[in-house]
């Protein structure tokens, strides 16, 4: 009778270790989860300070070398144009090969880029360090593995999180840049890039999983080749996604004018002072961590995604006709507060919608078509915001602002775009 009770209660001891084996482990994987996304936020952060390190010196040595403001602007279009090709690249190379391999390969060419800049002592030498640009591409290898690891409804505040990283980076990349380069060299800076690029691939070989998709998740993407216009195509045939795109690319695109031409109106307009342009972008950055850190999230949890949506095109209006009115930098720094916050959350909320409308075996060629809208706009940014600037003045870019988000306000209430989306309980 002993035996049997002994026998009874062990069977009942290993039944309830089974039952709460999934538990546990579910507990691990939620702990696992969380810790590859904070890595993934450790190497956007400190890639993006990297690269403000670098914008920040670039003019000095371009002009060290001998390159004109002509010169300069064909050295930024450059870049531009390469990020513009790699973006879907890279991201459908991040669905097929996996999101920690993308990560490794951003890293790496932004080593490479970091290498042939400390090596430029000509202008030839200059142009060939923008190559490694067609892969550097940080953000969208940080969102591939946010949107892996993340369910529907946490996506947009966890993508919303990464706003925060490029805030910090504006302010310790700028900072450090200028400090570094006026105590040490121009050159410190770039060595700092390359060295800091190395111990980002060593993050995420060790931190980052092979894998951090669902076993059942794995792509199966229909194309063979990493860049196809059939496949973008079939991509912008999905529910939603054609409308919400192009809210996306025409909703901040007045903005982005403005923001490309802004050292010149700085000057110009406001008549600030290198040192004054730097505050202000540090400005900038501290408001990006804050609209991102405290206020995003929180909204998210709270309404759905298509009335943040309209909400941040609303708000973009509003900005414009701001812009349109303003006439000293003391406006500026009052309409820099909605700025922030409807960009923060144009660009947070339309990379959720977009990866969720599509099959998770295409969000990463979605993220890379994502990522190339800004690029595009630094491509296209200084012809046309010259042209603006020189023809018509600073109010151009407000009352331009102001007509394109109203209209896209119209669309967005008359239209019907499908969406999956569900707020956080």
């Amino acid at each position: 009778t002993m035996n049997t009770k002994a026998m009874s209660q062990s069977e009942e001891g290993a039944s309830g270790m089974k039952n709460e084996t999934p538990k546990e482990n579910d507990c691990l994987g939620e702990v696992k989860r969380r810790q590859v996304i904070l890595v993934a936020y450790l190497i956007a952060a400190l890639d993006l300070t990297f690269l403000f390190m670098q914008i920040g010196i670039m003019p000095y040595l371009a002009k060290s070398l001998g390159l004109d403001s002509v010169g300069f602007g064909y050295l930024q279009t450059t870049f531009g144009v390469l990020q513009l090709m790699g973006g879907y690249i890279f991201g459908r190379f991040a669905d097929k090969f996996g999101a920690r391999a993308a990560l490794i390969l951003s890293c790496a060419s932004g080593g490479v880029f970091f290498l042939l800049m400390s090596i430029s002592t000509s202008i030839p030498l200059l142009f060939l360090s923008r190559l490694p640009g067609l892969f550097m591409h940080g953000i969208p290898g940080a969102q591939k593995v946010i949107t892996d690891m993340t369910t529907s409804s946490q996506r947009a505040d966890a993508l919303g999180k990464l706003g925060l990283c490029f805030g910090i980076a504006i302010i310790t990349g700028s900072a450090l840049g200028g400090v570094l380069s006026t105590k040490f060299g121009i050159f410190v800076p770039i060595y700092i890039g390359l060295v800091g690029s190395l111990i980002n691939i060593l993050i995420a070989v060790v931190w980052i999983p092979l894998q951090t998709k669902p076993k059942s998740e794995h792509s199966t993407s229909q194309s063979g080749s990493l860049f196809s216009i059939r496949e973008i195509l079939r991509l912008m045939k999905f529910p939603g996604v054609m409308e919400v795109f192009i809210v996306k690319v025409f909703g901040g695109l007045p903005i982005g004018l403005f923001m490309i031409m802004f050292s010149i109106i700085s000057m110009d307009f406001f008549g600030l002072e290198a040192v004054e342009s730097g505050y202000l972008m540090s400005y900038f950055g501290v408001l990006q961590i804050v609209v991102q850190g405290l206020v995003v999230g929180r909204l998210t949890n709270h309404c759905t995604e298509m009335t943040l949506l309209r909400l941040s095109v609303f708000v973009f209006a509003s900005v414009g006709l701001g812009m349109a009115l303003m006439r000293t930098v003391w406006h500026y720094c009052i309409i820099a507060v909605p700025l922030v916050f409807a960009f923060s959350v144009l660009a947070t909320i339309t990379d959720s919608i977009l990866t969720k409308a599509v099959p998770s075996s295409d969000t990463g060629a979605m993220l890379g078509i994502c990522a190339s809208v800004q690029p595009l706009t630094r491509t296209v940014g200084p012809t046309i915001g010259g042209v603006l600037y020189k023809q018509f003045g600073v109010p151009s870019f407000g009352y331009l602002q102001l007509v394109v988000n109203i209209g896209l306000f119209v669309y967005l209430l008359k239209a019907k775009i499908p969406l999956r989306e569900m707020k956080r309980q």
